[in-house]
């Protein structure tokens, strides 16, 4: 009895032992496996501040390749500055000059032109003038008004015009003038019963008769927005010169109609 007693006891020692041993393992186990589970974790969050490092290092590569192409193109407008500033000097010596040949090369090409609206255009010439004297007045705002006043006297060359004003030659007649561009310039009595075309040649009036008198009618209409525009079959006062390829040697036709 006292020998199975013996043997029972060292049984269940054992077998206390390897269910301490078995719960151990489990244990040690347990918190391997805790271990491991939280290195997945921080590998997965490794792996996710890895990506957004590689896309924000992508983004700043590419705005740096930006950047570095504005400051090419910054450097280049810098070395375009310095060239003009360096030619400041030459510019600011030689513009007074070229704004009075400027001012001179209108007043020749009025004086050239056909006599329309001749005071208007002389008196703004006259202005300029008096305006290149001005020591008060800066080098870029002279500048400005004389390029403005070519481009008004540039621009009757696009345009079409009807005015009332004393007939050139003969201030005592009021008439209506018809310009168009300037290639053509016409006038008709207030009555539209007489009429005549400036020949620039011969510097005097041509008188228009019949259908040529209609069409003067119709284009003082046309410039007055009182008819939808059209073609007008009318003498020119400047000579247009025209020359066809077969007629390169040979002296040009004047068109006498537009």
């Amino acid at each position: 009895m006292a020998l199975l007693m013996g043997v029972s006891a060292t049984a269940w020692a054992q077998q206390t032992s390897l269910r301490d041993a078995s719960v151990q393992a489990q244990q040690e186990q347990a918190a391997l496996q805790d271990k491991i589970d939280a290195a997945d974790d921080e590998t997965r969050e490794l792996l996710t501040r890895l990506r957004d490092a590689r896309r924000e290092a992508s983004r700043l590569e590419r705005y740096n390749d930006e950047l570095a192409r504005r400051n090419q193109a910054q450097q280049a407008l810098i070395e375009k500055r310095r060239e003009a500033i360096d030619q400041l000097s030459v510019t600011r010596e030689a513009l007074p000059g070229q704004l009075r040949d400027m001012v001179s090369q209108l007043r020749t090409l009025i004086k050239a032109d056909l006599p329309f609206l001749r005071e208007e255009r002389l008196a703004r010439v006259d202005s300029l003038d008096a305006m290149l004297d001005d020591s008060e007045m800066s080098a870029g705002d002279k500048l400005d008004r004389v390029l403005s006043a070519w481009r008004t006297e540039l621009d009757y060359g696009r345009e079409m015009d009807a005015w009332q004003g004393p007939l050139v030659g003969d201030d005592d007649r009021q008439v209506d003038y018809l310009r168009v561009g300037r290639i053509g310039l016409y006038y008709a009595t207030p009555d539209g019963r007489a009429g005549g075309v400036w020949r620039a040649d011969a510097e005097e009036w041509q008188s228009l008769e019949g259908d040529a008198l209609d069409e003067l009618r119709k284009g003082l209409r046309i410039a007055r927005d009182q008819r939808a525009p059209a073609l007008l079959d009318l003498p020119v006062s400047v000579a247009v010169e025209t020359q066809s390829a077969g007629e390169a040697n040979s002296p040009a036709n004047n068109e006498e109609s537009s």
